[in-house]
């Protein structure tokens, strides 16, 4: 019996001092595996540095850096008031607003298409047509009525592009959207120009044209498309969700 017990004790000793062994083997490994998921996450995050920095750097997004640097030096352009700081505000805006189409089209060319970029692009072109907007309603060359309508639709679909992002969904502009875009274009270079001026085409003379007033009348209209747009992108919106549900029976009324 002493002899049994003996032999008892010692393998419960030795299980005691395996699972102690074991123990700390796991405690190692666990430490071990932490320690190797830290460094694996220092290593990504330096990837995504270099990675944004990279992208920082080429043509397309540093034409979109410009386009952002471009917003003070119009605004400064319209403050000074007079018809020639003016016509250079306009000579501004418009190459700072061309280089939208520009960054676009040599993303796609050169296959630069970077996440900063889809970022920063439709980022920089709300603020640039927004501190115009702004500024304008100031200089009273456009009513502030119109300016609120204009930012809030591009609040609003903004808002639901980022939601569909999330969805997995793309939605492409449609024609009326890119009416909308280029009659604020133009719409807003007549109301930086802000001055009358004789024009005349050709054999026909126009004689002197306000064009704060053509620029309103533009800004008018692109307010039209810019709601007729926003609601078809709304539709398309819902039912590219209604897709994206699992069909169900619809909950009836019971009374």
């Amino acid at each position: 019996m002493a002899k049994r017990s003996s032999t008892r004790k010692r393998a419960q000793k030795a299980g005691r001092h395996a699972r102690r062994q074991a123990s700390r083997l796991a405690a190692k490994i666990k430490r071990g595996t932490k320690q190797a998921a830290r460094v694996a996450l220092r290593k990504e995050r330096a990837e995504q540095r270099k990675t944004l920095w990279d992208d920082a750097r080429n043509l397309p997004n540093l034409l979109t850096f410009f386009r952002i640097l471009m917003i003070p030096v119009v605004l400064i352009l319209l403050e000074q008031g007079s018809p020639v700081w003016c016509f250079w505000a306009a000579v501004v805006y418009a190459l700072a607003a061309l280089t939208d189409m520009i960054d676009g089209w040599l993303a796609r060319r050169q296959g630069l298409v970077s996440v900063l970029g889809q970022f920063l692009d439709p980022l920089a072109d709300k603020l640039l047509v927004a501190a115009v907007l702004v500024w304008l309603v100031g200089m009273g060359r456009m009513p502030a009525w119109a300016v609120v309508l204009l930012l809030s639709r591009e609040i609003t679909i903004t808002a639901l592009r980022g939601i569909a992002s999330s969805e997995g969904l793309v939605i492409a502009a449609g024609a009326g959207g890119k009416f909308k875009t280029a009659l604020q274009f133009v719409g807003l270079i007549c109301l930086i120009l802000g001055y009358p001026y004789e024009y005349s085409l050709g054999v026909y003379d126009f004689g002197l044209i306000d064009f704060v007033h053509v620029g309103r009348v533009l800004i008018y209209l692109s307010i039209v498309f810019s709601f007729t747009s926003a609601a078809s992108y709304l539709q398309l919106f819902a039912n590219a969700i209604d897709a994206k549900r699992p069909d169900s029976a619809l909950p009836t009324n019971s009374d």
